[in-house]
């Protein structure tokens, strides 16, 4: 091949789009077995490669030439054959500086924790120090700084850096630590980007600190490569246009809600418009289960349904570019809501009380509506990123479910 990406596990890299976004070459995934590698690096029949998990440090001994950063840090993810000889980069140094930076956040001064000690844990924490960090603290699972005593030793923290799998597709919720244990905060990035959320930038949102997930490193360090592969500069406006558009393409459109208030039927229309696959997590429901849910209701009751919803939705937040319409009391549990918040941005349908059906919905028969809406209210609230009035045509309401959907999406980036 001429150019590519070799590691171990590819399964789910973006990195194939990214470079014919970038560049317009043809560009690999090749997974090369650990008895392998020797033979592949030794062959050099490539022009271009970039190396992630777990050959950035094993490729150095087959470089000519190693960039300063690669040298620095002692990693590389970047391959180039020049003239015969091999040069190795590190192109992820720049990337991270430049999602620190597009984030708005500045390591001059701070005191800085990274979570993790592999490749990736080495270019965050060089990257902090020659940008004038006061103190770069590396906590790992063992020794003497771990993600146990951190509490108590490094409370005084003003940046996190992930920078470890934790949270990583497709075991989303996993973190290293609680920000509640580091109330000097000011600034959370996580290398992670599948999903586009992890459970830690999620907990940075809700506290309102500033923070951002590994997208923007992954085009960035993408477009560095990329101008050594192609030999010429690319504009850095690309960065943030690639990124824009692969988080739209990811991103899921997921509708909450009132029992009746038209989450089925502008789902149906809004992925219509998308282009997009539609699914009903409760007709999912009803197909996993073998019955309708009113049968599940009397047979295993609410807690027995909510065990089988929540079993659904965390299925459909491994997903992406999906709309999904959710059950009404799927905001009621605080893991759903954060499952379908990983790769999803919640849109709120409000219908007056009136005009909400109640045949075929258990809840909605078994007590009065107004009961039901005031008791869930302050889980919609919580839960939704926009809300939108059912009121109107299908056509209507659809387009500006859309616009909600893209207003949020923007802001989220803008808000970086």
């Amino acid at each position: 091949m001429q150019y590519g990406l070799i590691g171990e596990r590819l399964g789910h890299s973006y990195s194939r789009r990214i470079h014919e976004q970038l560049a317009g070459y043809a560009y690999e995934l090749r997974s090369v077995a650990r008895e392998e590698i020797d033979a592949f690096l030794t062959a050099r029949d490539f022009q271009g490669l970039n190396v992630t998990i777990p050959y950035k440090r094993t490729v150095i001994p087959y470089c000519d030439e190693l960039s300063p950063a690669a040298r620095k840090i002692g990693s590389v993810n970047t391959l180039v054959l020049r003239n015969g000889r091999l040069f190795g980069d590190n192109t992820d140094y720049a990337g991270f500086l430049y999602l620190a930076g597009r984030t708005g956040i500045s390591f001059a001064g701070k005191k800085v924790l990274v979570c993790g000690s592999g490749g990736t844990s080495l270019t965050a924490r060089t990257a902090a120090r020659d940008s004038g960090a006061r103190e770069v603290v590396v906590l790992s699972r063992g020794g003497e700084e771990n993600y146990q005593n951190a509490p108590l030793r490094h409370a005084d923290a003003e940046i996190l850096v992930n920078t470890t799998p934790l949270g990583m597709f497709p075991n989303l919720g996993g973190k290293a630590v609680s920000l509640s244990d580091f109330p000097q905060l000011e600034g959370v990035l996580d290398v992670v980007y599948n999903p586009l959320r992890t459970a830690l930038i999620l907990e940075a949102r809700e506290r309102g600190i500033r923070c951002a997930g590994g997208l923007a490193m992954l085009v960035a360090q993408a477009k560095y490569s990329a101008e050594q592969f192609a030999g010429h500069p690319i504009p850095d406006g690309r960065i943030d246009e690639i990124e824009r558009g692969l988080r739209r393409e990811l991103s899921n459109l997921v509708l909450i809600g009132m029992p009746g208030s038209g989450k089925t039927t502008l789902g149906r229309a809004c992925a219509g418009a998308l282009g997009r696959e539609f699914v009903d997590a409760d007709a999912l429901i009803v197909q996993r289960a073998g019955r309708p849910i009113p049968e599940i209701f009397a047979q295993q009751g609410e807690a027995g349904f909510r065990q089988l919803e929540s079993e659904c939705l965390a299925s459909l937040a491994l997903r992406t570019g999906l709309v999904i319409a959710t059950g009404g009391g799927a905001v009621l549990r605080r893991e759903n809501v954060a499952a379908l918040r990983a790769n999803g941005t919640l849109i709120r349908l409000l219908r007056p009380l009136g005009e909400l059906p109640v045949e075929g919905r258990p809840l909605s028969q078994g007590s009065p509506l107004e009961k039901l809406a005031k008791e869930r209210e302050p889980f919609y609230a919580t839960a939704c990123d926009h809300a939108v009035e059912n009121q109107g045509s299908i056509e209507t309401v659809r387009d500006r479910i859309l616009e909600a959907w893209n207003e949020v999406l923007s802001h989220e980036r803008s808000e970086h």
